[in-house]
């Protein structure tokens, strides 16, 4: 996970109002399982094929599909992970893991998380466009996708949410619907912020897409130990005391079940 950083097009009140959101007091988790309409939210079939998952900084394929990408490990259909960034932009200012050393741990984190997934070393790929300004590179990323589809067969592309009020984020959502669309192939949008700063049947959100995909006992249990080794993420630097993934913020992420929305309209 990273600061949100500048807005589609660099405009910096878009971005302040984004940090804002993701800076204020979350949802409490509780509110959220009291809600009643996550329940009745279509369990989908999978397409055919291998599924390409994207994430915008190494952790967000873990947090918001990682119960789901073990999930199909597990049943031998084949996950390919392409990791935009390698979040080096998360701990500004710090002296104990500057950006190069920051990436390298995240990089490291990953791939021990992907371990615990079952996810093939083989099929991890990694990009590394610039923390923060994804959106800089939207255009490239939305061929590189496009040619990683192709090229891996893949019958379901899966990326974070073009609403989650991060530019990174947004920007990965927004070039994977541009590339399923190109290729053909059937986009779902995993949300990661948008259980912190929305509220239950908040109308910035579209349940009406949704998808509800259940996860057994040994898969919440095989995303908890992924989610444990993100260090950098999880727990304080000296130099840096303030935690980005703090326990109530993971509260939202280990849940018997992981949500998607559909991208219906690939116009």
């Amino acid at each position: 996970m990273s600061a949100p950083g500048p807005a589609r097009d660099g405009r910096e009140p878009a971005a302040s109002e984004a940090a804002r959101a993701i800076e204020a007091a979350g949802t409490d988790e509780r509110e959220w399982a009291a809600w009643a309409a996550p329940s009745e939210w279509p369990e989908p079939a999978f397409p055919e094929g291998p599924v390409l998952v994207l994430a915008a900084h190494p952790d967000d394929e873990v947090l918001g599909f990682g119960g789901t990408a073990s999930r199909l490990a597990e049943g031998r259909r084949q996950v390919h992970v392409l990791t935009v960034t390698d979040g080096e932009a998360s701990h500004p200012g710090s002296r104990l893991l500057p950006p190069e050393a920051l990436a390298r741990a995240r990089r490291r984190e990953l791939a021990e998380a992907l371990d615990v997934l079952g996810v093939d070393r083989r099929t991890r790929h990694r990009l590394a466009l610039a923390d923060t300004r994804v959106g800089a590179h939207e255009t490239v990323l939305a061929r590189t996708v496009a040619e990683l589809l192709r090229s891996t067969g893949a019958g379901l592309c899966v990326a974070p949410w073009r609403g989650d009020l991060h530019a990174d984020h947004e920007a990965v959502g927004r070039a994977a619907r541009t590339a399923a669309a190109s290729v053909g192939v059937p986009l779902w949008q995993y949300p990661v912020w948008m259980w912190h700063w929305a509220v239950p049947e908040d109308p910035r959100v579209p349940w009406a897409r949704c998808l509800r995909l259940p996860l057994s006992a040994s898969q919440r249990a095989r995303k908890r130990e992924a989610v444990r080794r993100f260090r950098t993420q999880t727990a304080p630097l000296p130099d840096h005391p303030a935690v980005i993934l703090p326990p109530d913020e993971l509260a939202h992420h280990q849940r018997d079940f992981e949500t998607v929305i559909v991208e219906t309209d690939l116009s």
